[in-house]
Parts: structure tokens; sequence; C-alpha cells
């Protein structure tokens, strides 16, 4: 009898669908971006990133029993600090902005996993990741003693993983040695293995006020044209000592995500920055799609890619959902 194969024997009721799906979306692989900033009872609304807030650290506590009881497992902080200058001087401060963080989700729930940006675009007074010449051109191997001193500032204060994101050469091989000379040799590394030169950043550059002053990022983040170079810096960053690598943006990237889970054993993340998360919201606000519907099918695409957790500002509402 024609056609013999009906796969639609199999999509006929919500529970068949359910048994036979292939791909699951799991709270316990959500990672949730908090922006960090100086001073005192601030819980600021990001223009930009509707649903997201600038949280000061004494702010923190209601937002971090909120995410608890969702059942997330894990935070990522980056900070805005008050002072910049041209060496990111306060990105490694006993007192720092994150450092400060740190200390306070942990005081108030120890168990969530901390996890910390280490970069300087948001300390830097030019906005770029790492310390400038004369010819105002980043130089790799002296950012790469300020970039160690901040992972280990982060672990002095608490972290429970560094995630470096400059991609500086040779930065996961600095910080590793660093930690391990000060007995921090069981302290994680998840690296921003893949980070491309994307234009999905604008949100997160306005959340963190870290928009380069001049020029851009071309010459140290990766050309989105490549993959093959993708998988020459995972490979680099685990020979380094990465514990985790990722790909960032998620997305548009979703080829780059399939070839590295499977050129590497490493648990895999992948960052849905800041421009995907806006563009659902957008598009939903004007009516266009469902966000609901678009925010599951994103962050499922994702995971079927090949990604073992997730960076995602939809954290909470993807929990609540499932």
């Amino acid at each position: 009898m024609f056609p013999e194969h009906r796969p639609r024997r199999l999509r006929q009721n919500p529970a068949i669908r359910r048994m036979v799906r292939e791909t699951h979306v799991c709270v316990d692989n959500l990672i949730y971006p908090l922006f960090i900033k100086e001073g005192k009872s601030i819980c600021e609304p990001i223009e930009a990133m509707p649903g997201q807030y600038r949280y000061s650290p004494d702010s923190l506590k209601k937002v971090i029993e909120d995410i608890t009881s969702l059942g997330i497992p894990a935070v990522l902080l980056f900070g805005i600090p008050d002072r910049k200058d041209r060496y990111g001087t306060e990105a490694h401060k006993k007192d720092g902005i994150v450092q400060q963080a740190i200390r306070t989700i942990k005081d108030a729930v120890p168990d969530l996993m901390v996890i910390t940006d280490v970069c300087l675009c948001e300390y830097t007074d030019h906005g770029h990741c790492g310390i400038l010449d004369e010819k105002n051109r980043v130089m790799n191997d002296d950012t790469l003693e300020i970039l160690a001193k901040v992972a280990l500032s982060h672990a002095k204060a608490g972290s429970d993983i560094v995630a470096p994101s400059d991609m500086m050469d040779g930065r996961v091989g600095i910080i590793r040695d660093a930690l391990d000379e000060s007995g921090y040799e069981d302290l994680p590394i998840l690296s921003y293995a893949a980070k491309y030169a994307s234009s999905f950043y604008g949100p997160f550059r306005e959340a963190a006020g870290s928009t380069p002053a001049f020029g851009d990022r071309k010459a140290y983040q990766m050309d989105p044209a490549n993959v093959r170079e993708a998988i020459r810096e995972a490979g680099h960053d685990v020979e380094e000592g990465a514990d985790i690598i990722m790909v960032k943006p998620a997305l548009p990237y979703l080829d780059v995500i399939r070839t590295i889970a499977d050129e590497f054993d490493e648990p895999l993340c992948a960052y849905q920055v800041s421009g995907e998360y806006a563009m659902i919201k957008a598009t939903a606000e004007k009516g266009w799609i469902s966000e609901k519907a678009c925010m599951m099918e994103s962050i499922t695409a994702i995971k079927r890619a090949g990604a073992d957790m997730v960076i995602t500002y939809f954290a909470p509402e993807i929990a609540k959902r499932l």
C-alpha cells in the first residue's frame, strides 16, 4: 500500500511526540548572565535588552534567590566599574565590582555556580580587550599577564569557574599556570574558544558600556566566514588546559557548534548572545512572532547542534516553561 513509510504515525499527539523526541532542553544546562554595576540599590533596566537589568551587588540577593528557585545551576558575571583606565586596573582589584558580587552571591546561595568573565573591555577607557601600544594596537603578550591577575583575583574571591573571553593567543595556558601556582588547580576554565567578531553583540555593549572607542575587534576575534579556524582555536585551548570550550554567538553559528561537538570530547557551551535575545524580544513586541515558541525553538536548535550547556538571557523564562 502506498505510501509504505508513514512518519506521521509518530507525530499524532503530544505524548508520542515527547516519546520519540531526540533533543531535550533541561534546566540543568542553563547559565544566566548578570550585569553587575558599582553603586547601591541599583536595579536598572537595560533598554536594548527588555527584561534584563544592571544590578549593584547589594541588589543581587532577590534575583539570585529567584534563579535558584527555578533550578538554574549557574550564573555568568560581567562587571561595570565606575573607574576605567588604559590598563583595566579595576578588573583585578580585590574589592572590584565582580569580586564584590562573587562574595555576595556565595554568602546568599553557596551552592549556586558562579562563572566569571575574564576580559578587559568593560574596564579599559578605550573599550578594547587588551593593552594598547603607542599605535593603539592590542598587545597580546602584555595583556596575558593582566588576564592572569584578573582570573586569580576572581578565584580568590570565590569564583567557581573562570571564563576568558578576550581571544588573546595563549591566555588559557597562562591563566592555568597562574591558578595552579596559587593553589587553584581544581578551578575549571571555560574558554571562549571560538568567539567571532559578530554584529550580534550590540545590545551587550550598550548594557556593559564596552563599545570600543575606536576601531573594532576583528584583529583578535574570529572572522565569521571561518569554521576550520574554530577547530584550531578550540584545539589550542584544550591543549593549554581548558576544561569546557565555547562557541559564541550560538544561533548564527550552529554549523560551528556541530563541528566542534564532533571534533572534541570536552563539554561544549554555546552563548545565545544579546542580539539573538533582542531580536526575538523586539519581533515579539511587534506581534509578528510568538516569543515563547521562538525562545524554545531557538534553544532547542542550539542543543540539537551539539551544545551541552547554553548561556542565555532567556534562562529564567525557559526554566519556567520547563
